[in-house]
């Protein structure tokens, strides 16, 4: 049934709690959610599904591969570029509504039970349920990792009432002795099997609303929304032979990233009609704009671009612009003058 609509893999887990609710909780407490508050809410019911359906027995999880392995981006001066999940339409919206085609038809084979689809809003620790699914490994970046797809995955799932047998047992971690997502993280974010969230680019540029630390600046690079340098590097994620079936058309990128220019002049009616349709719309102007500053500065510190030079000076004092825009423009240009570097 999730063959037929589409999904590039499926599994069944237990609706269990969580194994490692006392690593997730102290993980909370040393404060690597950053600003991601909604992570601490509901805690229970984000560690044990049966608080978030009462009478849980099973937790149907698919995944959609939004990228192939061995997918490498030119370099592309100018160009903030965005995490590849985010470059064709909303995947919230894409999987949402083959899952619910999905409880559909469950209910009409089952009236007597309930099923309630998921798409990474719902409380629910989505990577856990998948491994324990089948659907393939939690890696060193904490990803999950299928063992012939790479990681570049999309998860989505169905709680329900119904006892359901488990599919397949959990793939064993094929990560071994490897670090190479570890030692490539920009910001030293990653430890095996964890992930500092406040350090990690995809936060810094997605989730952090407010003034990004100054010394993690260089560190983002030319990344405008989100980031895949560990999975970049992932030996899992590497070219395969043979053509793997499963790529949703939807996720066919529309583009690598956005002209900085054009970001750091769009007014809101520019960003809505830029962001259309992908998953980066709740993204605001301000936050678009703070990374359009700090990709900028990075790049004039590869090479003078007199364009993206006056821009950055004129956002710094331009009162029309917001104080997070204003100040970030102000940091980058002292961090050139202090380096030495003319800007």
């Amino acid at each position: 049934m999730c063959e037929d609509l589409g999904f590039a893999c499926a599994g069944i887990a237990p609706a269990t709690a969580s194994a490692h609710g006392e690593a997730f909780r102290r993980w909370l407490l040393a404060g690597r959610h950053g600003s991601m508050d909604y992570l601490a809410d509901n805690v229970e019911k984000r560690l044990d599904p049966s608080r978030l359906m009462a009478g849980a027995a099973s937790i149907i999880m698919v995944a959609d591969q939004y990228a192939p392995r061995g997918q490498q981006d030119p370099e592309v001066p100018g160009l903030g570029r965005i995490a590849r999940y985010a470059r064709g339409r909303d995947y919230h919206k894409v999987m949402k509504k083959r899952l619910h085609a999905l409880c559909d038809r469950m209910r009409e084979r089952f009236p007597e039970h309930r099923f309630r689809a998921f798409v990474d809003t719902a409380p629910v620790l989505e990577r856990e349920h998948a491994a324990a699914a089948g659907l393939g490994w939690i890696g060193k970046h904490t990803l999950l990792i299928h063992p012939r797809r790479g990681s570049y995955l999309l998860l989505g799932g169905v709680l329900t009432t119904l006892a359901l047998d488990p599919s397949a047992e959990p793939v064993p971690d094929h990560c071994g002795t490897c670090t190479r997502c570890i030692d490539a993280c920009p910001t030293r974010a990653i430890t095996p099997y964890s992930v500092d969230g406040s350090r990690c680019i995809a936060y810094l540029t997605i989730e952090r609303q407010g003034i990004v630390d100054a010394s993690l600046h260089s560190a983002i690079g030319d990344w405008l929304y989100g980031c895949d340098i560990c999975q970049e590097v992932c030996p899992h994620n590497s070219p395969r032979t043979g053509a793997m079936p499963g790529i949703v058309d939807d996720y066919s990128p529309r583009r690598q990233g956005f002209d900085l220019l054009s970001v750091l002049g769009w007014d809101e009616n520019q960003r809505r009609r830029a962001m259309g349709g992908s998953p980066m719309t709740w993204a605001s102007l301000e936050m678009l704009k703070r990374n359009a500053v700090i990709v900028a500065g990075n790049a004039l510190r590869r090479s003078h671009n007199a364009e993206l030079a006056a821009r950055l000076s004129a956002l710094a004092s331009d009162p029309a612009e917001s104080e997070l825009v204003r100040a970030t423009a102000a940091a980058v240009l002292s961090a050139a003058d202090a380096s030495g570097r003319a800007v």
